[in-house]
């Protein structure tokens, strides 16, 4: 026979299998260019070995970094590339140290369907001449927005580098037209999605997001590819200029590209938070990231 406690903790106990079911996934944002890793290995891999939903949001990281720092998205962790998102987030207050977890390179991935296509194949094989490639007539040239995402900031970067090194001056006049070109910038999440599907020629890229896709790319020097730290300092320096930010033109240099991950001051659920960035840096977390193409870090954890 019921008693009336039993009758009142009845629905009670019932609703808790759903209310553990509705518990909140475990949000992380990262650069948009680790969308594959994220999507098909970490955020998966995490989600099992903790048994918890994972929610992935990836977009340009300096978009993230403000967004965070302005309270206006709260997530757990955050995994931007280069340094500068973390000082936007470690200047609010939200981040104490970032830690690198992988590094990549600048690469120039092309369409396997562009008219094109072959003199791309005969560039990265080493058989005809980057420059004058770049400047082939009616290149469509992809890349992303330098006030939101820093590939898009990387390019620029990129491409004056190989100005320098190339002696071609004017390279990056005639390739990306301004620095803000509409009729060359997509989002960091359609630009390869764009490149597959023959809409444009050729796109700015990091190694590790065309391998992850399988794309074919022409690779770069280390003179200009900003993948060898070594260089930041004195070589790479050298492409210091004015790019835009988002609140008019800033003076920046190149940032060596390593990927951060930082807990957040904020983050829902801290205690799987410092488990997410346990698993990034165990042996199985380095192994997916060589997997889906990633080098790994070289360099200091930031602002400790």
């Amino acid at each position: 026979m019921l008693t009336r406690r039993h009758t009142l903790l009845a629905p009670l106990a019932a609703a808790l299998p759903a209310a553990a079911a509705a518990a909140p996934p475990f949000a992380v944002a990262y650069a948009g260019s680790m969308g594959a890793l994220m999507d098909k290995g970490i955020g998966p891999a995490f989600g099992a070995a903790e048994h918890l939903s994972f929610q992935g949001i990836g977009r340009g990281a300096f978009a993230l970094a403000r967004l965070i720092a302005a309270k206006q998205m709260v997530v757990n962790t955050f995994l931007p590339i280069t340094a500068g998102p973390f000082a936007i987030v470690h200047q609010a207050g939200l981040a104490a140290t970032a830690v690198p977890v992988a590094s990549t390179q600048m690469c120039l991935p092309y369409s396997p369907n562009s008219p094109h296509a072959k003199l791309f194949a005969a560039v990265a094989a080493g058989k005809a001449p980057l420059v004058s490639a770049l400047l082939t007539a009616g290149l469509r040239f992809g890349r992303t927005d330098p006030r939101t995402d820093p590939q898009g900031r990387n390019i620029l970067f990129t491409i004056k580098l190989a100005e320098l090194f190339y002696k071609a001056p004017g390279l990056g006049a005639k390739l990306l037209g301004p620095a803000i070109n509409p009729a060359e910038i997509f989002t960091e999440a359609s630009l390869l999605a764009r490149l597959e599907a023959g809409q444009i020629d050729l796109a700015s890229g990091y190694l590790s997001a065309v391998h992850s896709q399988r794309l074919p790319y022409i690779p770069l020097p280390a003179e200009i590819n900003l993948g060898d730290a070594a260089m930041a300092g004195t070589w790479y320096a050298r492409a210091r200029m004015a790019v835009p930010g988002p609140h008019g033109m800033v003076t920046a240099a190149p940032q060596p590209l390593l990927f951060y991950a930082m807990t957040l001051a904020n983050a829902p659920d801290p205690k799987a938070a410092a488990a997410f960035l346990g698993f990034l840096t165990s042996p199985k977390g380095k192994a997916l990231f060589a997997r889906f193409g990633y080098s790994p870090p070289s360099g200091p954890v930031l602002g400790a």
